[in-house]
């Protein structure tokens, strides 16, 4: 996937004020679709996440993530308190969610310095086309561009293997002494020298 920023990423604060959303780039797919990036969500976004949260088709999200609870039985509002700065891929001929990232100050166990967490997921019909690991990519690198001091941490069940070799190809490493296999998550920071 080919991604043209679109915006001096350098003069952005995090978080952005709920709802409030700024095109940060573009996109191009391998197949030639066309998507727009943007920090932050709108309302409609976020109806959109509600809605796909609550899909039970969607096997895999279900399975991987606690989007059910947090975004489509939860208070988007709430999760956005935890002052989260979330990216959305948007497929720019139907202005469907594509994929969607997110960051925000969270507490490595064990670990002092300035942790956040980091999550991602793609988005039915788009998951699968090869667009997430650039996705992710644009978004680690903006979000370091406003945040230079903070440190990466991401939290992901031990059996979603597609998913810890995504974040492995970025850079995380497996951080073994706080992956669990009896609760069955792990958990990866993307630079094992900081811990």
């Amino acid at each position: 996937m080919e991604i043209i920023p679109q915006t001096d990423l350098k003069k952005l604060s995090f978080p952005l004020p709920i709802y409030q959303t700024i095109e940060i780039g573009e996109a191009i797919s391998r197949d030639g679709e066309h998507f727009y990036i943007f920090v932050g969500l709108n309302k409609e976004m976020v109806i959109q996440l509600k809605t796909l949260s609550l899909d039970g088709n969607d096997i895999d999200l279900q399975k991987n993530t606690v989007d059910k609870n947090r975004f489509g039985k939860g208070s988007y509002e709430d999760w956005y308190r935890k002052n989260r700065t979330p990216f959305v891929l948007v497929h720019k001929n139907t202005n469907a969610l594509a994929a969607l990232v997110w960051f925000g100050p969270d507490s490595l166990p064990e670990h002092e310095g300035n942790w956040h967490t980091s999550a991602w997921r793609s988005y039915i019909p788009f998951r699968g086309k090869g667009l997430i690991k650039e996705f992710l990519a644009f978004s680690i690198n903006t979000y370091f561009k406003n945040a230079p001091h903070v440190k990466l941490w991401a939290r992901i069940k031990s059996e979603n293997i597609t998913s810890e070799k995504l974040v492995e190809g970025l850079g995380f490493k497996l951080l073994e002494k706080l992956s669990n296999n009896n609760s069955h998550y792990l958990v990866l920071v993307n630079n094992l020298e900081l811990v």
